[in-house]
């Protein structure tokens, strides 16, 4: 078997084949390289245009243009109820309580006895009084017949001028004592009569702290200490604050409507407006407004503590601005909002608030109704600063907005 032998010596490449193929990878690096250049010079290209765009391209915000209110409106306002009247009863005596004849919950009238206190100590006090008082009153008569006695001596000497004058001295001196035994019979009287406890006006009787033997002391004026606490609740006053804008809105003896949504859904109760303060509390700038109502519905009876709204109707000469309250702009020199001028430029207007109704709030003035006001101002904003325009709502909801002047649609949401 016959075998092949391999040559060591291979036969050389030839020195233009391989300038060639070293050209070729030489063309094919410069195609590569001229390709990325290009590509990226382009896309360099286009970011510098995109930003040029954007730079030339205008803010778009969201506008919207201020609201009227109506003329008429009813205002409702926190109200809190009391009674048109009351009072807590303490003892003006010492002593232990005889009997109560009323406990809470019940009606009494004026006049009506509610306790009995047992004061035997004040009792004695006074028989004493008015022992002393008739022996001030017999020494009173004894000199005063010795006075007319001696005067009737005088003339024919019977007795001395000195004699005469001291008895009249003494005359004076127990008429003095008469009218101190009388006054402190008087005082005694008082606190013997005190031992009742006497309803000042009609009411219901809504505390009573004492039961039958418990000791009583004059001294005991301390909150929870009064034997009863007595309300008048027939009438109530319900008191509201009213803020500054209404309160030469409304007028006393005006009708008002009270409303206790949690204990009477849907029923309203009639009332008026009575009386005011007269100035306003420097704290809140509202005025404390009283309002008379009846409580004599038995079926719908009111209890004083309840809360509720009053509401008022109010009348008013013209109509104000309202605006959005993402509108307002908290500067250094008062509020303001932005506008939108004719010619698409930003402009701070200022403007003075009134109530504020939580989404929106009031401009007493400083807006004329007609302007397009910048719904959600951001820190980009300037001074006339060349805005594009978007209407819309204030909330900045809802897909596309449609853009004033006929430019088309584009997506909306004023500047955050």
């Amino acid at each position: 078997m016959k075998t092949r032998q391999i040559h060591h010596e291979l036969p050389r490449v030839k020195r233009r084949t391989l300038t060639l193929i070293a050209l070729i990878g030489v063309a094919a690096l410069a195609l590569v390289f001229c390709v990325g250049f290009f590509i990226r010079h382009r896309r360099l290209k286009h970011r510098e245009e995109m930003a040029k765009e954007i730079r030339n391209q205008a803010l778009v915000v969201q506008i919207v243009k201020p609201k009227a209110t109506q003329k008429s409106f009813d205002l409702s306002l926190p109200a809190d109820v009391r009674a048109f009247a009351t009072t807590s009863l303490y003892a003006r005596t010492n002593g232990y309580l005889a009997s109560w004849t009323a406990d809470i919950n019940d009606r009494v009238r004026k006049g009506d006895v509610l306790a009995i206190i047992s004061a035997p100590d004040t009792d004695a006090q006074l028989e004493q009084a008015v022992a002393t008082l008739n022996q001030q009153q017999t020494t009173e008569r004894l000199n005063k017949l010795t006075d007319e006695r001696y005067r009737g001596l005088i003339p024919i000497q019977g007795v001395t001028q000195q004699l005469l004058d001291q008895n009249r001295a003494a005359l004076e001196q127990a008429s003095a004592n008469v009218r101190a035994a009388a006054a402190a019979v008087d005082r005694l009287k008082a606190l013997v009569g005190f031992e009742k406890i006497v309803a000042p006006f009609d009411g219901v009787v809504t505390a009573r702290n004492y039961d039958n033997g418990a000791l009583i002391s004059a001294s005991n004026i301390g909150a929870g200490q009064e034997l009863f606490d007595l309300a008048e609740v027939d009438k109530l006053r319900v008191f509201v604050s009213v803020p500054q804008p209404y309160v030469l809105l409304i007028k006393f003896g005006q009708p008002v409507t009270l409303s206790l949504e949690r204990n009477y859904p849907g029923h309203k109760f009639t009332g008026v407006i009575a009386r005011a303060t007269g100035a306003l509390d420097p704290v809140t700038r509202t005025l404390r407004t009283e309002l008379d109502f009846q409580n004599t519905d038995p079926d719908n009876p009111i209890y004083p503590g309840m809360y509720g709204e009053a509401i008022f109707s109010i009348q008013r000469a013209q109509p104000v601005l309202t605006v959005p309250t993402s509108a307002l702009l908290f500067e250094a020199d008062g509020k303001q909002v932005a506008i939108v001028t004719p010619q698409n430029k930003v402009h701070f207007q200022k403007i003075v608030p009134g109530s504020d109704f939580g989404t929106d709030i009031e401009v007493t003035s400083g807006l004329k109704g007609d302007e397009r006001i910048v719904a959600n101002p951001g820190e980009q904003l300037v001074e006339g600063l060349a805005v594009s325009p978007v209407t819309g709502g204030a909330d900045g909801k809802g897909g596309q907005a449609q853009k004033e002047g006929g430019q088309g649609e584009q997506k909306g949401g004023g500047t955050k």
